[in-house]
């Protein structure tokens, strides 16, 4: 083999390498970017967390 038959090829494999790196950079950004959206509570205004909500449903009587 000569040299520009291997520098060739190592730039083949080169390319391949960084382009599937590149590719599960951007798979990974994308799950973030997912995953952030469904991390907050959208009726969560004021930052305080579940504190000040008001139940849907009345308490059960646990006395019976």
């Amino acid at each position: 083999m000569n040299n520009q038959t291997l520098f060739i090829f190592g730039a083949v494999i080169f390319v391949i390498y960084v382009y599937f790196l590149l590719n599960i950079i951007r798979k990974e950004h994308r799950g973030k970017g997912k995953e952030k959206m469904n991390s907050f509570d959208s009726n969560d205004f004021d930052g305080m967390g579940n504190q000040g909500r008001i139940p849907n449903k009345k308490p059960k009587n646990r006395a019976i």
